[in-house]
């Protein structure tokens, strides 16, 4: 069942797609800031502007888990890091690939930070991008 976008919501996507389409939902939602540091404290993620990979990061449960409930943290950072690799292979247009895990995250954060910094880029813009990236995830699965 797929996740539905609340910005308070308590329940934390743990596929890719999912962690896409909600981190398209939250920009639209909240806007688009270009620049760091955007969150001062917690619990300010659901109404501040953000940018995209802090949008996926909200989506990934930054902020947001709740006491008392269990989260499989290890499936939602492996789906996050999905979310990243496949976005940053749909911003390119080719795979973003290194030897080595870590230089691959650092490869795809890159290539995301890159396309966000572009002048007049829009919450309309990374939200079309997350949803190219979810359908591809999706489709991946097929």
């Amino acid at each position: 069942m797929p996740i539905r976008y609340s910005p308070e919501s308590i329940v934390i996507a743990d596929t890719p797609a999912e962690i896409l389409e909600w981190a398209a939902c939250h920009i639209e939602h909240v806007g688009i800031h270009q620049g760091p540091r955007l969150f001062a404290s917690p619990g300010r993620t659901t109404t501040l502007p953000c940018w995209p990979r802090g949008a996926l990061e909200v989506a990934a449960g930054q902020a947001r888990g709740a006491a008392g409930r269990t989260y499989d943290w290890d499936r939602i950072h492996r789906a996050r890091d999905g979310a990243y690799a496949i976005l940053a292979e749909t911003l390119a247009g080719h795979p973003v690939d290194a030897d080595e895990p870590a230089a691959a995250k650092t490869l795809h954060r890159e290539v995301i930070d890159k396309w966000s910094a572009e002048p007049d880029r829009t919450a309309a813009d990374a939200a079309h991008a997350f949803r190219t990236a979810a359908a591809h995830a999706n489709h991946a699965l097929f």
